[in-house]
């Protein structure tokens, strides 16, 4: 506790003088520095108020048991006795909430996001669902307020998806949205079976933070392959007339980013050189993952895609997030963006993984 106790005091002391540093005069002509600071005091606030929180209730606790010591009343005794049992729960209950507001952060949380969905096994009821999960995190977006916007699409003829490109802007966007990716399993009956037989067919959902030019650096003369030629939609028709899509290949990965939504070929070029980079910086963040996988290897963090995360069982209205053995009965309201139930367990289940491994390891020093 004194360990945390001097955090504490030290996340205060670096909150005030923030505040000090903020009503300077030189800093209120400087945009820079406003925008630098206020970014930091509101990650600490909620910090500092839980801290004053706690420093209150203390204080009430420190005088109900020097009452409670003084009080001949036994009567008056118990009742003293039951405040003091209340100030100690909520003692240890703003001791918890700020154990949790104390984990590292994850520097990607503020980030907007790349989100790729692409059909896999099941033909075309596989792209069927990958059209449905598309449209279940436009809405999720639109539902938060955040900006989202379709950079590639390559569609079946019947209204299914192959794959699928959106960035979602917005503040905390990769927060909300970094545990949905891998792999999404769907139990159903498809339209397109005549027998009634239920089927199972699966999609790939990947999640990355976008990233900007300064982070990850591209030598476009060295390291790229870029094609162009028509766009084309569906069946081959033509959609335009110039050599607009653009065909990336980063030569020393292999990587291949392909975009031809755009009628301009400078347009679909720099989504293309976006999703790159974040392509990039994600395989950046596996490697990580990897090389620290044996003191953070948790059933919500691993972000193995391979791995079956979540089945939509629409026969029994079920759909079960296996990570956290976590069930829901409202497949209708999900499918319409209405998942922030599982975002929530999720983080939570998260913070409680990482909590226990930063108990683990104090407890090892």
């Amino acid at each position: 506790m004194i360990d945390l106790d001097h955090q504490l005091a030290n996340v205060a002391r670096q909150y005030d003088d923030l505040q000090s540093d903020l009503s300077r005069p030189e800093t209120s002509t400087d945009p820079d520095a406003l925008r630098r600071l206020g970014k930091e005091l509101a990650r600490l606030e909620p910090v500092v108020e839980a801290y004053r929180r706690l420093m209150a209730t203390r204080a009430e606790l420190a005088g109900a048991r020097e009452m409670r010591e003084g009080e001949a009343d036994e009567a008056m005794r118990a009742m003293v006795h039951e405040e003091v049992d209340r100030l100690s729960a909520e003692e240890e209950r703003l001791l918890e909430e700020l154990r949790v507001l104390l984990l590292p952060r994850d520097p990607n949380d503020e980030r907007d996001v790349v989100m790729e969905i692409r059909a896999g096994a099941g033909g075309e009821e596989a792209a069927l669902f990958a059209a449905e999960l598309l449209r279940l995190y436009l809405r999720f977006a639109e539902r938060h307020r955040l900006q989202p916007e379709v950079v590639s699409l390559n569609e079946t003829g019947i209204g299914g998806l192959k794959e699928g490109i959106v960035q979602i802007h917005g503040h905390g966007a990769y927060s909300r949205l970094k545990f949905e990716g891998g792999v999404h399993r769907v139990q159903r009956i498809p339209a397109t079976e005549s027998s009634g037989r239920i089927h199972t067919s699966t999609a790939t959902v990947v999640v990355m933070p976008e990233v900007d030019d300064v982070e990850i650096v591209i030598d476009e003369e060295k390291d790229l392959r870029i094609d162009v030629k028509r766009s084309s939609g569906p069946g081959g028709q033509s959609v335009n007339t110039t050599d607009s899509a653009v065909r990336i290949t980063h030569l020393p990965t292999g990587l291949v980013v392909e975009i031809q939504d755009e009628k301009s070929q400078h347009k679909n070029k720099a989504k293309a050189l976006s999703v790159l980079r974040s392509r990039l910086y994600d395989r950046q963040l596996a490697e990580q993952r990897e090389a620290d996988s044996a003191a953070r290897r948790s059933m919500v963090g691993a972000g193995d895609r391979s791995d079956k995360i979540r089945t939509y069982n629409f026969p029994q209205d079920r759909l079960t997030d296996h990570r956290i053995g976590r069930t829901l009965h409202n497949l209708p309201q999900v499918m319409a963006g209405e998942i922030d139930e599982l975002i929530d367990a999720l983080i939570m289940a998260d913070e409680a993984e990482r909590l226990s491994a930063l108990t683990e390891t104090d407890g090892a020093r």
